[in-house]
């Protein structure tokens, strides 16, 4: 089952489409069908992190029994022709579409007949999640944006290139390049426009708190905004063992992020102390709290331009957990819970 023809979609997707039976915790709905090409031969990719890595298929020389999965949950396969024909039906359900690609050597030719028919067949705005290492030239990316997509992702992950390398390139036999990938961003942006561009940062995979906001700023000042994610161990990756960031650091991170991203702060507005931890910022914290928006998922917009279309429902968490990115506006009791983590860190202004 291979792509153009099949699609995988993630069991939040699924569930909505009707494809799956379950149910999504109290207040939260899926607002981005996520679609991620699928082939037999498996993605090249040896990202230490990721639930489709290559190197998870041996271990010790053995085939590893394990169920695959990618952010933790299954992501089921099925033609595209039926998922077309499900998100017509539900077209009320979705804000925009996301067409990822996998490290194949088809993948970008997959895409492009993707793209061309989900805008052949819906009005929905469409993404694309870029894998750099298959982009040689401008023009793929041209006509990427030609076929329908009117936003583009770049999954970077790690805020470092020494993380970059020990996680996604030499460090585990990978073939991703840092330069690559940042290559390949200012060429997206400037096929698809500055800001129409967006990267996923991870936040949590050694790196120090001024090290991903630098990195966070760098992407800005390039033209493209940061979709932030928190870690979360993948089981039967390399880093299945590996902590999460503990939340009242990803809630700096958050802040750091927005404040770049949307109110255009400079990073001699961020303090940090002798440790390269965030200390403070020269902003009104109160009324980033009462805003809420930090907090939310960041991706690719929808309707309204605020508000993530992208918005991954427990991408970062376990249903049981506080939500590090809520995949809706925070009410306000969540927004006094945000309120009171944020205390622990520093003052804030009343």
């Amino acid at each position: 089952m291979n792509s153009p023809k099949y699609i995988q979609t993630s069991l939040a997707a699924a569930i909505t489409l009707g494809l799956e039976s379950g149910s999504f915790k109290e207040k939260v709905k899926l607002t981005g069908l996520n679609l991620l090409l699928v082939y037999d031969k498996k993605c090249i990719g040896r990202c230490a992190y990721c639930g489709l890595s290559s190197q998870q298929d041996q271990s010790n020389g053995s085939v590893k029994k394990k169920v695959r999965t990618f952010i933790r949950v299954k992501w089921p396969i099925y033609l595209l022709d039926e998922i077309i024909k499900r998100t017509v039906v539900n077209a009320g359900c979705f804000e925009r579409i996301c067409v990822s690609m996998v490290t194949n050597s088809n993948a970008v030719n997959d895409c492009l007949t993707i793209i061309k028919k989900i805008r052949e067949n819906l009005p929905h705005p469409v993404s694309v999640l870029l894998t750099p290492t298959l982009i040689y030239s401008k023009d793929q990316l041209s006509e990427l944006k030609n076929a329908g997509a009117d936003m583009a992702g770049i999954a970077i992950d790690a805020a470092t290139e020494e993380l970059f390398k020990k996680f996604r390139g030499e460090g585990v036999r990978g073939p991703h390049k840092w330069e690559k990938y940042w290559q390949v961003l200012d060429l997206a942006v400037e096929v698809f426009g500055r800001y129409n561009v967006g990267i996923h940062l991870i936040t949590g995979l050694g790196e120090t708190e001024k090290e991903m906001v630098e990195t966070i700023y760098k992407a800005h000042h390039s033209g493209a905004k940061t979709h932030l994610f928190s870690f979360y161990p993948e089981a039967f990756s390399a880093l299945e063992k590996l902590n999460p960031p503990e939340l009242l650091k990803y809630r700096k991170i958050q802040i750091a992020r927005y404040l770049i991203n949307e109110k255009n702060l400079s990073m001699d507005k961020i303090r940090f102390d002798e440790n390269d931890v965030v200390s403070g910022f020269d902003y009104d914290i109160e009324e980033i709290i009462k805003e809420g928006f930090a907090f939310m998922t960041s991706g690719c917009m929808g309707k309204d331009k605020n508000i993530a279309a992208c918005n991954r429902p427990l991408a970062n968490e376990r249903p049981s957990e506080t939500f590090r990115n809520y995949p809706y506006m925070p009410g306000e009791d969540e927004k006094e819970l945000i309120r009171q983590q944020i205390k622990l860190l520093f003052e804030i202004k009343n």
